[in-house]
């Protein structure tokens, strides 16, 4: 062959022009990019729950006269790391069989469904027990610190605290044994206890204790199942992003079950709060109040960004990628957090009294 039949060479490019989009290492620099982004706003978030939590109770006993709350901030702190092992866990054992049901329903599905993200449960339920074992700690100490070991367990018993930490502490473990024998499902019994156990450390009053007990469970269990089935159900359309049918009846399911919890957290919310609060005029003037306007104006905002989430969903019923939803999600997931961190915030507050 001649050289005259050989092809042209292809067009060279001037030295220290651009390379074409899409093409090269520019591509693959920006797709490597990509996660940094959600990566540091997850990030900035908890470090705004975290600085929340640990100041949280200064700020709202400033100026009412109230006693400054001995280790109030890391009471807050740790409760709320307990709350979010609760989420992570109860939210993988309810997401899951909802992705089950979800992937039967649907045709052309394989036999086990889709593919489900890695499971949590394990490290969620190590983080809650240790949260416990320090709560229950502190509960024995007595003057907020957190010395470093756990005391005698006659000094933990000794506290109705401290006994109902403990037993939240071994629920956690529990949990855990069911993860490493591979029964996720079987975690729900006792972590059933720990919201029990939770529900009662927060009502020590003589009067009508049941009720109370009752409304702190529903409205526990709530936020709860909400928070923490949105944080599965994000996973599971991440992990379904080649079946976007699948991933769009995932988020329709998730949403409708969504709905009634959020009644429920109100209503729940709402007799709670009449049963505690002596007077109008205690929303400002105790910590208790200001910290609970707070949620209020923060409960709205979740309800605002999962309206969005919900039109963007019904918008386009033939196509939903990951993307259209991830930002409203991400704004209500985040609202969500910061409802949990005040959660805990009000549980460290001291009851408003009445005059």
């Amino acid at each position: 062959m001649s050289q005259a039949d050989l092809p042209p060479p292809p067009p060279s490019r001037p030295r220290g022009a651009a390379a074409p989009a899409g093409r090269g290492r520019h591509r693959a620099t920006r797709a490597g990019r990509r996660p940094l982004i959600p990566a540091a706003l997850v990030t900035a978030c908890v470090g705004v729950l975290v600085a929340v939590a640990l100041t949280g109770t200064d700020v709202a006993t400033g100026g009412t006269g109230e006693v400054r709350i001995p280790g109030g901030g890391v009471t807050t702190l740790l409760r709320s790391v307990l709350f979010a092992a609760l989420c992570v866990q109860l939210g993988e054992v309810a997401g899951r069989r909802l992705a089950r049901d979800v992937s039967r329903s649907l045709p052309d599905t394989p036999a086990n469904g889709p593919r489900q993200p890695p499971e949590w449960a394990a490290g969620a339920a190590l983080a809650g027990m240790t949260a416990a074992l320090a709560l229950a700690s502190m509960a024995a100490a007595g003057d907020g610190r957190l010395a470093a070991g756990l005391p005698e367990l006659s000094e933990i018993y000794a506290t109705r605290e401290g006994l109902l930490a403990f037993c939240e502490a071994n629920g956690f473990l529990l949990a855990a044994l069911c993860v490493f024998l591979r029964r996720p499902t079987w975690a729900a019994a006792p972590l059933a206890g720990v919201l029990v156990a939770e529900a009662l450390r927060a009502h020590p009053e003589n009067y009508t204790q049941a009720l109370g007990v009752g409304l702190t469970l529903v409205h526990l269990a709530c936020t709860v199942l909400w928070t923490g089935g949105l944080v599965h159900a994000l996973r599971t359309m991440r992990a379904w992003h080649g079946e976007p049918g699948a991933a769009r009846a995932l988020l329709a399911a998730y949403a409708r079950r969504a709905f009634w919890l959020f009644v429920a957290l109100c209503g729940t919310g709402t007799a709670s709060t009449l049963r505690k609060l002596p007077s109008v005029w205690s929303l400002t003037s105790s910590a208790w109040g200001r910290t609970l306007l707070v949620k209020l104006a923060v409960v709205g905002a979740v309800a605002l960004c999962a309206l969005v989430a919900r039109r963007v969903l019904m918008r386009d019923r033939t196509r939903l990628t990951y993307a259209q939803v991830w930002r409203p999600t991400a704004w209500e997931l985040a609202a969500l957090g910061a409802v949990l961190v005040l959660s805990a915030l009000l549980t460290a507050a001291p009851a408003p009294r009445a005059g």
